[in-house]
């Protein structure tokens, strides 16, 4: 399983031209789920996500967690990251992705899991047509994988 995040200011999730989610400052979390992904992937995924100390401190140092800054976190389903890209000039999806019924079960549960750490949460709609807007800020980037 695969979370790419981004510290922002703001970010949101646009489908059929209404907005599904929305934060301020928080974390957008591109979610990637793998073929051998399952529970114990996403539980411990999360708890990296939702401890992930991306946040500056008082010295400017990045030690605060999104729970320290009382930020948010949109999740955002993401198929394209589990893609294979080693050869080609093309993404192959069939060899490292999900099952979409079994990866929308884990994305769900990654969501409940981040909520159930008493984070605010907003996501997208699992398999659709997103439009996804954010303000980097930093930037700040990174991909966490379990």
């Amino acid at each position: 399983m695969i979370a790419l995040i981004q510290r922002v200011s703001e970010a949101r999730v646009v489908v059929d031209g209404a907005v599904t989610g929305e934060i301020s400052n928080g974390l957008l979390v591109l979610l990637g789920v793998e073929r051998d992904d399952d529970v114990a992937k996403a539980d411990k995924l999360a708890h990296r996500v939702a401890g992930y100390r991306v946040f500056s401190d008082a010295d400017g140092k990045m030690n605060l967690n999104v729970q320290q800054v009382n930020g948010s976190i949109l999740v955002v389903s993401q198929f394209t990251l589990a893609a294979d890209t080693r050869k080609g000039m093309r993404a192959s999806f069939a060899e490292r992705n999900a099952d979409p019924a079994v990866a929308e079960a884990l994305y769900e549960h990654f969501i409940a899991q981040i909520a159930g750490k008493e984070i605010p949460v907003a996501s997208g709609r699992f398999a659709a047509d997103m439009q996804v807007s954010l303000v980097n800020d930093g930037p700040v980037t990174f991909w966490l994988q379990v």
